[in-house]
């Protein structure tokens, strides 16, 4: 804990964001960090709750009152230290995890958590600054060699421990860089990529041989894989989109979420995008389907490029401004949110569904919706009904579908492999016991959102150091690896 009496002497602050008209004319990260001595204010604010809440919202149980306490007594070293006894990747959490700790926080019955998140980059921040943060290699080597297949934070996490464990790993990514959906589904804005480079660096020191523009599936056979290695981590992540099966998706506008996001991302690295394939927002009428944080993405991607306008659709009704503390908390609850991005000038509305793309000429010109309304059944489930008389048209130059992730591409490696599925299309596997992050496959592993479906950055670095412990025990019969 922080200061005894100091959640009821320090106010709440946090992090601020630089001006809108400023910020939307470049893509680097916008956040304006607290002064030191605010940070250990704020540290000082985490009280002695008792039942430490945060610990059960945050899925790598980080230990947030330790360090807390550590800032408050400006023992940056030291809090960096057991920070990273929990989490490989603090500063990608920092900055684009949504802190379900903060929700859990026993504060935030009162709406003023802990600054959690804010406490949490800062630390990492200030201990690469500073360079507390080194390479951490095998002090012996075990012999035993592990292919982990997919570079994204769960495919990292599994990796980075699997090498400080003494294995020889390989990480293949089939794109050109190494980081998965934070290189290229992520925006520079939210998330700089220097610090996925910075990490590639303490891994490559640690041992870990990096294969990217590896398709594992295409450029290697999967049988190959599993025959080279004496265990597979598969950590390739939910990549197959829903897609939007109305009369037009065929037009010439209408793109997944990710073709989007994944070209700017590649502008902004420094690459070309070939004219016939370039997807850009500048001067259209754009229109999100999908109220999640992908579609935030793409309004504020589309707001840098100079859109017309944007507009945001959710078929879900709009959450309450304020949830209901004795019902849900510590939970994650479902109440109104408004990102970064929506605050610099999204229009967003919701229970619309969408009945037809209209064109000209073989493009996107219009999206013809319907009102909708949620109620429930005999048997208490929430069905949806259309009303009627209520379809209206919005102008659509450009079409982006940001409505989750189905689960992962099946065709190709896991199909090669044979690996068993869930019912929701996933790779099945089990998280605790003797089979733990197991697919029905020998020697072969699954973590991340592959095996859990499309989730959080922050369980998907959860799940690759879970998964990395059971490989470890699988090859020598015992881990000292933490979970």
């Amino acid at each position: 804990m922080g200061k005894a009496t100091g959640f009821m002497e320090f106010p709440r602050r946090d992090r601020d964001y630089k001006p809108v008209e400023e910020r939307i004319r470049h893509y680097d990260e916008f956040v304006i960090p607290l002064a030191e001595d605010e940070l250990s204010t704020q540290g000082a604010r985490c009280m002695d709750c008792g039942i430490p809440f945060c610990h059960q919202g945050c899925p790598v149980n980080n230990l947030i009152p330790d360090w807390n306490d550590l800032v408050w007594k400006h023992d940056w070293e030291r809090a960096i230290q057991v920070l990273h006894s929990t989490n490989n990747f603090p500063e990608f959490t920092g900055r684009i995890c949504p802190a379900p700790c903060e929700e859990a926080c026993t504060l935030n019955l009162q709406d003023v958590p802990v600054s959690i998140k804010t406490i949490e980059c800062a630390i990492v921040d200030r201990a690469w600054e500073n360079g507390w943060i080194q390479p951490q290699p095998a002090t012996s080597k075990s012999g035993k060699s592990v292919a982990v297949v997919g570079s994204g934070p769960a495919g990292m996490a599994c990796a980075q421990q699997l090498a400080r464990a003494g294995h020889a790993v390989t990480l293949f990514e089939k794109n050109d860089r190494i980081g998965g959906l934070l290189r290229y589904g992520i925006p520079d804005f939210k998330m700089e990529k220097h610090h996925i480079d910075r990490r590639i660096e303490q891994m490559q020191a640690e041992g870990v041989t990096f294969r990217p523009d590896t398709h594992v599936g295409v450029d290697i056979r999967a049988d190959e894989l599993v025959q080279q290695f004496d265990a597979v981590a598969l950590t390739g992540g939910s990549e197959l989109p829903r897609d939007l099966p109305v009369p037009g998706r065929e037009l010439d506008g209408v793109h997944f979420a990710m073709e989007f996001l994944q070209q700017q991302n590649r502008r902004v690295a420094g690459d070309s995008i070939a004219a016939d394939r370039s997807i850009t927002a500048t001067g259209k009428h754009v229109i999100v389907i999908g109220g999640g944080d992908t579609g935030s993405d793409c309004i504020g991607t589309s707001i840098r490029q100079g859109c017309a306008s944007v507009t945001q659709l959710e078929i879900l009704p709009r959450p309450p401004e304020k949830e209901n503390k004795g019902l849900v908390w510590p939970l994650w609850p479902n109440k109104l949110r408004t990102s970064s991005s929506q605050a610099e000038g999204a229009k967003r509305d919701w229970c619309v569904a969408t009945k037809a793309l209209l064109g000209e000429n073989g493009a996107v010109k219009k999206i013809r919706c319907i009102r909708v309304a949620w109620n429930k059944d005999d048997a208490g489930a929430w069905q949806m009904s259309e009303i009627e008389g209520s379809e209206f048209e919005l102008e659509a130059d450009l079409v982006l579908l940001a409505m989750g992730f189905v689960h992962p591409v099946q065709e190709g490696l896991l199909k090669d492999l044979g690996v068993a599925f869930d019912n929701r299309g996933n790779v099945r596997g089990d998280t605790e016991g003797a089979d733990a992050y197991r697919t029905s496959v020998d020697k072969v592993f699954a973590a991340g959102d592959m095996r859990r479906g499309q989730s959080l950055v922050v369980w998907a670095i959860r799940e690759g150091r879970q998964c990395a412990r059971a490989v470890d025990e699988y090859l020598m019969g015992c881990s000292d690896l933490p979970r």
